[in-house]
């Protein structure tokens, strides 16, 4: 049986595209078929990831996107469902973390991550919903994070943000469901990536971290891909609201 055949075709739209998780779901929704748009800041990054999606789907397109304006938001999502011909899955991705601790974060720190990693998931979700809800339905899939559901150092804005990113998926679940749109978060651990790299050159940081997941190892991000397709899938048909924690079993403790 192959799995996710259903995707072959669809119009993809993925914020923070370029590198690390929102890549790697590019890559694997390339891979099925589908029509695949990716935004983020860095141009160059963003053709140099297209690339590599063409290789396996020629419909695969780039923007230059600002998640902290909104109408950089609407224009982003106007122009994907003009390229794509439509829309049929968001998976907002794009997002910051300022690591600080408590007593020093400013309120510029706090307005950018939650401008983006909030503010900019609402107003891309509403964008995009408001076309899938005129055309039957669609999936919205929110990138969230285990630190929605712990706290941890050094990320009381980032914790926060990510927090109400998954009471705003419950929130647009229910108004949204009479239009077909089903809205869905994945909440990953910490990923091994290039830019988390240099993160974890602090070998006590990452020993602390391993230590607090049973599995005892970073997720890949073939890990958060997995369940994202599956979200995106038929196998998800009658879920909506839910928030899939790929954590290792962090937040089971």
């Amino acid at each position: 049986m192959t799995y996710f055949q259903e995707l072959k075709g669809k119009k993809v739209l993925i914020t923070g595209g370029s590198k690390g998780i929102g890549k790697d779901a590019a890559l694997a929704f390339a891979k099925l078929g589908a029509k695949v748009m990716i935004t983020g800041r860095n141009a160059a990054d963003l053709e140099a990831a297209v690339q590599e999606l063409r290789e396996f789907q020629a419909e695969s397109y780039f923007l230059s996107a600002d998640m902290q304006d909104v109408q950089s938001i609407y224009q982003m999502v106007d122009d994907t469902v003009a390229t794509l011909g439509g829309l049929d899955v968001l998976v907002n991705n794009a997002g910051i973390n300022i690591a600080k601790p408590a007593f020093d974060v400013t309120e510029e720190d706090w307005d950018r991550v939650l401008d983006t990693n909030l503010k900019g998931t609402f107003f891309c979700s509403q964008h995009s919903g408001k076309h899938m809800a005129e055309n039957g339905g669609g999936r919205i899939i929110n990138m969230v994070s285990q630190m929605a559901f712990v706290g941890y150092i050094k990320r009381s804005a980032y914790c926060s943000s990510k927090g109400g990113a998954v009471q705003l998926t419950k929130a647009l679940a229910v108004e949204w469901a009479s239009y077909g749109v089903k809205v869905n978060a994945v909440a990953p651990t910490f990923v091994e990536t290039d830019l988390t790299k240099k993160m974890f050159e602090d070998r006590e940081f990452y020993q602390d971290v391993l230590r607090r997941i049973p599995l005892g190892q970073l997720a890949q991000v073939s890990d958060i891909t997995g369940a994202v397709l599956f979200l995106a899938s038929d196998m998800a048909n009658f879920i909506t609201g839910e928030t899939i924690k790929v954590d290792g079993g962090w937040t089971a403790i």
